[in-house]
């Protein structure tokens, strides 16, 4: 799937965030704190599926344009 991984970036950023709310509502430092760090991951995991969907659209694209 060409999206999958800023898919699931996205996914993990909302169960992040919705752990760190959890966690501060309660009054949880370990909850939310490991809230931060899931939606940080998402985010990153976002990125690099990014990254990768521009280089492979790029290469497909040279590719293209090469065989003309």
């Amino acid at each position: 799937m060409k999206y999958e991984n800023e898919v699931k970036g996205k996914a993990k950023q909302l169960k992040g965030t919705a752990k760190a709310e959890l966690g501060k509502l309660a009054g949880d430092r370990d909850l939310e704190s490991s809230g931060r760090v899931e939606r940080a991951e998402g985010r990153v995991q976002e990125k690099v599926g990014m990254a990768k969907r521009k280089i492979g659209d790029a290469v497909e694209n040279l590719g293209e344009e090469i065989a003309g």
